[in-house]
């Protein structure tokens, strides 16, 4: 095989010494220098790809970029709303479903995962723009939908606590000490007026007492008069919300004070034979959004149904009206 002849100096001698190499040699070192160049070549061209892309590569670039952070918000507003889900499950399980008397919620009745799985199923086909559109419009109808229920459930709150305050308010015992319902003289309709003797509308209820005998509050609610009224004589009237008000009228002693907060059973007054009145009795009223109202129908804290029925046969009487 043919040499190629080449010298170089020899440090040690400083002499000239012919070096002597092969073809292949040559050729090895031709190779290692092009697939060094190659290598360069190439990471150079990945390097202008990567800084400079086609318009075509930098818009899906961009879209990437924009579904990626549209997911992460997604992905925020989902742990978001699922404090919230959880939170309407607590309620629901531990509030609600408590005060109905209901059975609570199987896990499977509150995940829907067996209704699930064929959609699941049907998204995985979807291309990534068709899907994350569908899974945006549904999130945000799953977002309003909680909004609402979360609302319904603070209103229904809402309800059961201004049900329960107007229970407290509504008058629901008898003014007076009566439970033999010997007290009874006259009740609501018409009746003989016991001066005048024609017959006019008796609008409350009258108990026999003796004088000095406690009168008390029906329900909650504030003192809004004490003082003299016309035909009625000494006179309290407690203004009970919710469009309530009661009148106690012919009373020997007023115990409280316009103002004066009151509950249910507090004793007020003390009955009387002052003003319009034949003898000593409680005159009893209930309004309703300014209307007179039959007290009978509001002592259902008092008495039972038996008692009910009897009160109203001994409310019939005709002629015992004292004021």
């Amino acid at each position: 095989m043919k040499r190629l002849t080449k010298y170089r100096i020899n440090p040690d001698t400083l002499l000239m010494e012919r070096v002597e190499r092969s073809i292949m040699s040559l050729i090895g070192r031709i190779g290692a220098v092009l697939l060094i160049g190659i290598g360069v070549g190439i990471g150079f061209f990945f390097l202008f790809h990567w800084l400079f892309p086609s318009p075509e590569e930098a818009r899906l670039r961009q879209q990437n970029r924009v579904i990626s952070q549209h997911i992460q918000v997604l992905d925020k507003r989902t742990k978001q709303m699922k404090q919230v889900v959880d939170d309407l499950s607590e309620r629901d399980k531990n509030l609600y479903r408590v005060l109905l008397g209901a059975e609570p919620l199987s896990s499977e009745e509150l995940t829907g995962e067996a209704e699930r799985t064929a959609y699941y199923d049907s998204i995985a086909e979807m291309s990534n723009s068709s899907l994350y559109a569908r899974l945006h419009r549904e999130m945000d109808e799953l977002e309003e939908q909680i909004y609402q229920q979360s609302l319904s459930y603070d209103n229904l709150v809402l309800a059961t606590k201004n049900q329960s305050k107007r229970m407290e308010c509504i008058p629901a015992i008898q003014p007076v000490m009566n439970k033999d319902l010997k007290r009874m003289a006259s009740g609501y309709g018409w009746r003989v007026d016991p001066v005048y003797h024609v017959r006019r509308f008796h609008a409350g209820m009258d108990f026999t007492a003796p004088t000095g005998t406690e009168v008390m509050a029906t329900g909650n609610g504030v003192v809004e008069f004490v003082g003299w009224k016309q035909g009625y004589g000494n006179t309290v009237i407690i203004n009970h919300g919710f469009g309530y008000q009661t009148l106690y009228a012919h009373l020997s002693k007023q115990l409280c004070h316009p103002g004066q907060q009151v509950v249910r059973g507090d004793i007020i007054a003390e009955v009387g034979s002052t003003g319009k009145s034949t003898g000593p009795h409680l005159h009893y009223e209930v309004h309703v959004q300014g209307q007179h109202q039959d007290p009978s129908n509001y002592y259902f804290y008092d008495l039972s149904p038996e008692q009910y029925d009897q009160m109203l046969r001994l409310t019939q009487n005709a002629g015992d009206m004292l004021d």
